[in-house]
C-alpha cells in the first residue's frame, strides 16, 4: 500500500492515493492491509480562559508579550503544526508541511472556537487538513470529536455525559462536515456507563491508555468458543492491535434518556452505579451485544514525546517508533502513540519540524504507512476483545481520584495538599442538582422538553445570529413566547452551559484551588448562580458558600473556597451598570463621531447627539445610543448619555443613563442609573451641565451624587483590554514630551557619545539611555510613515535610506532598540510588499525586489530579529507553482534571465532552497 506519508519534501500540497490493480490487496479499503502502520496522535485543548460575563479572554500578563495563553500557545505550537518547516543541512526551507494532514488529532471545541475567531488561516488548514487525510485513506479523516468542555466523565451525572458527547459531535459535525467516528474523552477518563453514552451515540471507538486495561483474549470462535483470558492489568496489553469492548447486557432500559438517545436504545446509562462485573459474558456468547472498539496508545513511547528528548531528532523518533515493532510476522500491526498536541512547539519548541520530516521521510523509509485510527479499524476489524477497569484515567492511578480526592496526584513533589478537591466537587455536584431543580420546574413552561432543548443548544453556541437563535426557540418553545419568556428561555439553556463549564477538568488538575483553573470553574458557578436567581428568584449562593467553606486552600491569605470565591470571583462579575460605564468612560476616546461646535466666549465645547440611535458593539453586549451630550468647561470634560444595552447571549436588555466627569489626566468619575423616562433625563442633563458651569469639579461631583447616589465608576473599572488602551492614550502625550527631551539630550551630547564609544570607555548610563530612546523614537516614525507611503516607490525608497541610516547610528552608538511595535511592524510590512511582488507587481518588478531586499537587511541591520515565517510561506506557495515554471520557460526561451536570478535571490534571502533551478542561472 502507497504510504499516506510519500509526500516529496518540496511539496507543501498532499497528494493522491492511487489504486494498483496487480496489488489490490494491500489497497482495497475493503480488505486487509499489510506492514506495519504508525498514528501519531495530538490532544490539542486549552483551558475555557473567557470571562463569563464578556466571552471573550482578557489580557493575561503571565503570557506576555503575547495577549494570552491561548495567543502564546498559538503561535508556538498550532501555527506553526499548520505551516512545518522541512529544512535543509544550510537551514533553508525544502518544504512547508501541514502536520494535521498526517496526525490524528482533537481540538478542544473550545480552542476551535478561539482559532475561528482569531486565526481563520490556521482554522482553514486544520479543516482542510481533515478533508485531504479523509481523501487519502478512503473516507477516513485525521480528526476526533471531543467531549465538549473536557469534564471527567465517569463523575458526570447521566444527563451531562450524554449533553456532553452530543455536543462535541454537533460542534465536530458543523466545522468538519460529517460525524465524527471516534472521540477523545477528557484525560482518557472512563468507566462502562460513559462507554454505554457513547455507543448509545454512535461512537465507534474511543483511545486508552494501556493502564486502563483489565483483560482481553481472542475473540470467541467456533474452533475456539472459550478463549483464556490475559490478565493485563499492569500495562501489559499489546498496543499494537484494535480491541473490541462488549457492554454488559442486563442493564435496565427504563432510563428516560433511551426515548430520546439514539442507535442502541436498549443500552441504559447508569450514572456510574452499573453493577458491571468485569465479565460481561464469561459463556463467550457475544452475538448482538453492543460494543465499542478502543485503541491502547503505547505508554513508554508517548511519555517519552512528554518527558525525553526523542521528538527533538526524527531519526531517533523513528529509532523510537521501530522500537516497538513486533517481529513475530503478524499480517498487519500499529504503532500508535499518543500525547498533548501543545508538545510539539510549545512545550518542546521547533519538534513540528521532526514530526513533518518523520512523516514525508523517515517513516516512508522505514517502509511504514502513516495513518489514524479510523482508517486502521476499517482495514483491521478487532479480532481481540478487552475488559477495562471499573473507573480509570490516564493521569490518576487512583482511578479518577485526582478530580475528587487528596490522591497526591497533582502534586508533583509538592508540600501543598488537596483536601479542597472533595468538598468543591461536593459544593459543585450539590449546585448543578440545585440548577437541574430550577431548569425542570421552570424549563417545562418554556421547552416542549427542556433537556432535548439542552442538548441542541449547542446549534446556539455556534451561531448567536438573532434569526437562529429565534429559529431555535420556534423549534423548541411550548408556545409562542413572549419577549421576556424569551430572555428567561435563554437564561435557562445559559445557565445549564455555565453549569457543565464548571466541571471543567483544569479546575481539579494541580495542587491548588485558588489557581487560575480553579477560579474559573468558580467564576462559571457564579454566572450560573446568577442566571438561576434572575429566572427563578432562589437565593442559592449562600449554600454554595457554606459548603465551599469546607474547600481548605494551602494559601493562609485565602483560608478556604468561600473566600476564593468572594475575593476573586464576587470582584470579577460583571453586570448593565459596569458595561454601561465601561462604554460611557471610552467614548471619550474616540469611541465616538460626533461634530463639536466650540463656543468662544465661554470657552466651552459642546457636543450632541440625539437624532438617532448609534448601535456599536461592547464584547457580547450591543449597545444603542439613544442620547450623548458633551460639555467642556476648562479642564472638566462632561459627558451625558442615555443607553439601550443588549446581551447578544441571552437578549435581555436594560436602559441606563450615564454621566461622566473627566478631571484630566486618569482622573473619572462616572455614575450609572435605569433610565425613568425622558423628563427625568431632562431635568438630570440640565442640573448636571449647569452644575459644571460652576467650573468647579467638586461642585460637578456634588451634583452627581446627589442625582446618582454614592456609587460611582472609575478608570480601574473598565474591563482591561480599554483601560489599558486609555492609559496609553493618556500616557503618549507625556510620553511623545519625553522623546523629544530625550532627543534634544541625545543630539547635544552626540559628539560626547562617539567619544566614550571611540576610546572604549564606560558610557554614562543617562547618555546612552537617551541615545536608545531618541533612536527608538526616530525609527517608529519612520516605519510609520512607510506603512503609510507604501503605495508610493519614492517615498518609500527615501523612508528605507532613513532606516538603513538609523541602524548605522544605532551600530556605532551600541544602541539597543526596544520597538517591539517596530518589529511588528517591519514584518507585516515585508510580507504585504511580497504579496504585491507575486501576485500584482505593476510593473516595477526590479524595483519592488530591490526594495524588499533591503527591508529584510535592515531588520538584521536594526537587530531587532524580525521573524520572515509568513513571507517564506507566501514565497514558498508561490515556488513550484508559478516561479519555477516561469523560470523554466525563460531558459527554454532563452529569454533575459534577470528577473528569474532576482526572484531566486529573494528566495535565497528568505531561506528557502531553490537549488533545483538556481544552479541552472549560475
Amino acid at each position: 500500500m502507497t504510504s499516506a506519508a510519500e509526500m516529496p519534501a518540496s511539496s507543501g500540497s498532499t497528494f493522491t492515493l492511487h489504486s494498483d490493480p496487480k496489488n489490490t490487496q494491500q489497497t482495497d479499503p475493503l480488505r486487509k492491509a499489510t506492514g506495519v502502520y504508525v498514528t501519531v496522535h495530538g490532544h490539542f485543548y486549552q483551558p475555557p480562559r473567557e470571562n463569563p460575563y464578556l466571552d471573550a479572554i482578557e489580557r493575561q500578563p503571565s503570557a506576555a508579550p503575547f495577549h494570552d495563553w491561548n495567543e502564546r500557545i498559538h503561535w508556538e505550537c498550532y501555527r506553526p503544526n499548520a505551516f512545518a518547516r522541512v529544512l535543509n543541512d544550510r537551514g533553508e526551507v525544502t518544504g512547508i508541511v501541514n502536520n494535521y494532514e498526517y496526525l490524528s488529532f482533537n481540538i478542544g471545541p473550545t480552542l476551535m472556537s478561539w482559532l475561528e475567531r482569531y486565526d481563520v488561516e490556521v482554522y482553514q488548514r486544520i479543516l482542510e487538513a481533515d478533508a485531504k487525510s479523509a481523501q487519502r485513506l478512503h473516507g477516513h479523516g485525521n480528526a476526533i470529536a471531543q467531549v465538549y468542555n473536557h469534564i471527567i466523565m465517569p463523575l458526570a451525572n447521566e444527563r451531562d455525559k450524554y449533553t456532553q458527547i452530543r455536543w462535541g459531535k454537533e460542534d465536530f459535525r458543523s466545522r468538519f462536515g460529517r460525524d465524527p467516528e471516534g472521540i477523545w474523552l477528557a484525560e482518557t477518563g472512563v468507566d462502562y456507563a460513559t462507554l454505554e453514552a457513547l455507543v448509545a451515540e454512535g461512537i465507534r471507538f474511543i483511545i486508552l491508555a494501556p493502564s486502563q486495561a483489565q483483560r482481553c483474549r481472542p475473540q470467541p470462535t467456533k474452533d475456539d468458543p472459550h478463549p483464556q483470558w490475559h490478565e493485563v492489568g499492569g500495562s501489559q496489553i499489546d498496543p499494537t492491535r484494535p480491541y473490541r469492548c462488549y457492554l454488559k447486557p442486563t442493564l435496565s432500559t427504563s432510563s428516560p434518556l433511551n426515548a430520546m438517545a439514539t442507535p442502541a436504545a436498549g443500552i441504559a446509562a447508569s450514572n456510574g452505579k452499573t453493577e458491571h462485573s468485569l465479565s460481561a459474558h464469561e459463556e463467550g456468547n457475544t452475538e448482538g451485544l453492543p460494543y465499542i472498539d478502543i485503541f491502547f496508545y503505547d505508554g513508554p513511547i508517548s511519555r517519552d514525546m512528554g518527558f525525553s528528548d526523542v521528538v527533538y531528532n526524527s531519526s531517533h523518533f523513528a529509532g523510537r517508533i521501530g522500537s516497538a515493532v513486533r517481529g513475530d510476522h503478524r499480517p498487519a500491526q500499529l504503532i500508535s502513540v499518543a500525547t498533548d498536541g501543545e508538545t510539539f512547539g510549545h512545550h518542546k519548541k521547533g519538534t513540528e519540524k521532526t514530526l513533518a520530516f518523520a512523516f514525508i521521510n523517515e517513516f516512508p523509509q522505514h517502509g511504514w504507512t502513516v495513518t489514524n485510527f479510523a482508517h486502521y479499524l476499517s482495514l483491521n476489524s478487532p479480532t481481540w476483545e478487552v475488559e477495562l477497569k471499573s473507573v480509570t484515567a490516564w493521569s490518576c492511578a487512583h482511578g479518577v481520584g485526582r478530580w475528587q480526592d487528596d490522591c497526591g496526584c497533582g502534586g508533583e513533589g509538592s508540600l501543598w495538599h488537596q483536601k479542597w478537591r472533595r468538598p468543591l466537587r461536593d459544593a459543585l455536584n450539590w449546585l448543578r442538582d440545585q440548577l437541574i431543580e430550577v431548569y425542570e420546574e421552570h424549563g417545562r413552561q418554556l421547552f416542549r422538553d427542556p433537556w432535548q432543548a439542552r442538548d441542541e443548544y449547542i446549534q446556539v453556541m455556534r451561531d448567536r445570529s438573532p434569526a437562529n437563535v429565534s429559529r431555535f426557540l420556534s423549534r423548541h418553545q411550548t408556545r409562542k413566547l413572549t419577549a421576556a419568556e424569551q430572555v428567561d428561555a435563554l437564561r435557562l439553556l445559559e445557565m445549564q452551559r455555565h453549569a457543565l463549564l464548571m466541571f471543567t477538568s483544569c479546575g481539579w488538575f494541580f495542587e491548588e484551588i485558588s489557581r487560575p483553573e480553579g477560579t474559573q470553574i468558580l467564576r462559571y458557578a457564579a454566572r450560573a448562580l446568577e442566571l438561576a436567581g434572575e429566572v427563578a428568584g432562589v437565593q442559592l449562593e449562600k449554600g454554595f458558600l457554606k459548603r465551599l467553606g469546607l474547600a481548605p486552600s494551602n494559601v493562609e491569605h485565602f483560608k478556604h473556597g468561600a473566600e476564593i470565591y468572594r475575593q476573586l470571583v464576587l470582584t470579577a462579575q460583571v453586570g448593565f451598570k459596569e458595561v454601561a460605564a465601561h462604554y460611557a468612560i471610552t467614548s471619550l476616546f474616540g469611541n465616538h463621531k460626533s461634530t463639536e461646535t466650540r463656543n468662544l466666549q465661554s470657552g466651552q465645547d459642546t457636543a450632541s447627539k440625539h437624532s438617532h440611535a448609534s448601535h456599536k458593539r461592547v464584547y457580547c453586549y450591543t449597545a444603542n445610543e439613544l442620547d450623548y451630550q458633551l460639555q467642556r468647561m476648562g479642564s472638566l470634560t462632561l459627558v451625558v448619555g442615555h443607553l439601550k444595552l443588549v446581551s447578544e447571549i441571552t437578549w435581555e436588555s436594560e436602559h441606563l443613563v450615564f454621566a461622566v466627569l473627566h478631571l484630566g489626566g486618569w482622573d473619572f468619575h462616572c455614575c450609572i442609573q435605569q433610565f425613568t423616562g425622558r423628563r427625568d433625563y431632562s431635568q438630570l442633563k440640565e442640573k448636571l451641565f449647569g452644575a459644571l458651569q460652576q467650573a468647579s469639579a467638586a461642585h460637578t461631583i456634588l451634583a452627581m451624587t446627589q442625582l446618582f447616589g454614592e456609587e460611582a465608576f472609575s478608570l480601574q473599572n473598565l474591563f482591561a483590554e480599554e483601560r489599558h488602551r486609555i492609559m496609553r492614550l493618556l500616557s503618549q502625550e507625556t510620553l511623545t514630551r519625553l522623546g523629544q527631551l530625550y532627543t534634544q539630550a541625545y543630539r547635544d551630547n552626540y559628539g560626547v557619545l562617539m567619544a566614550f564609544h571611540r576610546d572604549e570607555l564606560a558610557v554614562p548610563q543617562e547618555l546612552q539611555v537617551a541615545a536608545e530612546i531618541a533612536l527608538g523614537h526616530r525609527c517608529m516614525m519612520t516605519l510609520r510613515s512607510l506603512e503609510q507611503d507604501i503605495t508610493e516607490p519614492q517615498k518609500m525608497w527615501n523612508h528605507i535610506v532613513e532606516l538603513e541610516a538609523i541602524a548605522t547610528e544605532a551600530k556605532h552608538l551600541r544602541c539597543r532598540l526596544n520597538i517591539p511595535e517596530g518589529k511588528q511592524m517591519l514584518e507585516q510590512l515585508i510580507a504585504r510588499l511580497l504579496w504585491q511582488l507575486l501576485h500584482d507587481s505593476n510593473g516595477s518588478f526590479n524595483a519592488d525586489i530591490q526594495q524588499l531586499e533591503r527591508l529584510i537587511d535592515v531588520g538584521d541591520q536594526l537587530s531587532i530579529y524580525i521573524s520572515l515565517q509568513r513571507s517564506q510561506e507566501l514565497y514558498f506557495s508561490c515556488l513550484h507553482s508559478q516561479i519555477v515554471p516561469l523560470c523554466v520557460t525563460t531558459l527554454a526561451n532563452q529569454e533575459d534571465t534577470q528577473q528569474c536570478r532576482q526572484l531566486l535571490k529573494l528566495g535565497q534571502k528568505l531561506a528557502v532552497d531553490v537549488s533545483m533551478i538556481w544552479d541552472q542561472f549560475v
